[in-house]
């Protein structure tokens, strides 16, 4: 019978030392697969029937042959050595980034600007990895988030208005700035700077659908004492683009929102009044991080940084 300490003291690497003696049937020749001494062997299955309790082999003058107990337990160190060559394999597979797959959710204005340079690298460092993205409103990328439908995503917050989650885990990747478009031919297109007090007799061309650009707006407005005067709600920031081109308004937007620029559209700074968004990396915080998302994380703060002041 086992004794009561016996059962937390198996050795893994006695077990396979008697797997391997059972199934060559010599110490011997055990010894020489896993490169030890025959005396070395033969002390540590010592070691392991003290464990046990009872004799696992019979010697013989040919070699050894199992006891009853010898291939019972040699039956389940056959499967213990096999589970852990596979956890091993799997592991450096793992550590490997051989294999694997990653969800990231995201938001348009970051997908058509600083996304695609991090992808780029990351497909380049990792490209067995299977990188999908799902570009969603804010709402649908927490809901996404907390349901496992992605591993990570990309989020934005405003001061004003700070995320905050217990059940995410956010990261800072970088802080934009909001800038100003006016059409080449508009008075102020000769300055790099503006204030929004010189703006309030613009009219204005906005997201639609309450897109959170319009509460930037109205917020820098109020503060200045205006009311902004709406001429066109834009269904995206190339349709506002266009119509800043042509005279219909001004516009207010990130400034990863101008990563393709309209050839007729200035870009204009509003200096340190300008509003101020945070870019966010989200995790759920109660889960094991995937060596696929940790690989992406870093990967996502390294261009960051790289890149910090091209947004501001």
């Amino acid at each position: 019978m086992l004794n009561d300490e016996s059962q937390d003291l198996f050795d893994i690497r006695r077990l396979a030392l008697l797997l391997e003696v059972v199934e060559q049937g010599s110490i011997t020749a055990a010894a020489d697969l896993m490169m030890y001494t025959p005396s070395a062997v033969s002390q540590q299955l010592r070691k392991l029937e003290q464990e046990v309790g009872q004799p696992l082999l019979t010697r013989r003058s040919r070699g050894v042959v199992p006891t009853e107990a010898g291939q019972v337990l040699a039956g389940h160190a056959r499967k213990i050595v096999w589970q852990m060559q596979a956890a091993r394999s799997d592991l450096g597979q793992i550590a490997g980034l051989k294999r694997g797959s990653l969800t990231v959710g995201t938001f348009p204005t970051l997908a058509g600007s600083f996304l695609p340079i991090v992808i780029r690298t990351f497909k380049k460092r990792y490209p067995a990895i299977n990188l999908s993205l799902r570009s969603a409103r804010f709402d649908e990328l927490v809901a996404d988030l907390q349901s496992g439908a992605t591993g990570l995503c990309l989020l934005w917050d405003y001061p004003w208005n700070p995320f905050r989650d217990d059940s995410i885990r956010v990261t800072e990747v970088f802080r934009e700035s909001t800038v100003i478009l006016v059409a080449r031919s508009h008075p102020l297109a000769d300055r790099e700077q503006v204030s929004m007090a010189e703006l309030r007799n613009e009219s204005w061309i906005v997201r639609a659908e309450a897109h959170p650009v319009v509460e930037v707006l109205q917020r820098s407005a109020h503060d200045t004492g205006f009311e902004p005067k709406i001429a066109f709600l834009a269904n995206d920031y190339q349709e506002a683009q266009a119509m800043v081109s042509v005279g219909m308004g001004v516009a207010m937007v990130p400034k990863t929102a101008v990563a393709l620029q309209h050839p007729d559209v200035k870009v204009l700074s509003l200096g340190a009044a300008a509003p101020l968004r945070r870019v966010l990396l989200a995790q759920r915080e109660d889960k094991v991080y995937a060596p696929a998302e940790v690989a992406f994380h870093s990967t996502l703060l390294e261009i960051a940084r790289e890149r910090a002041g091209d947004y501001l």
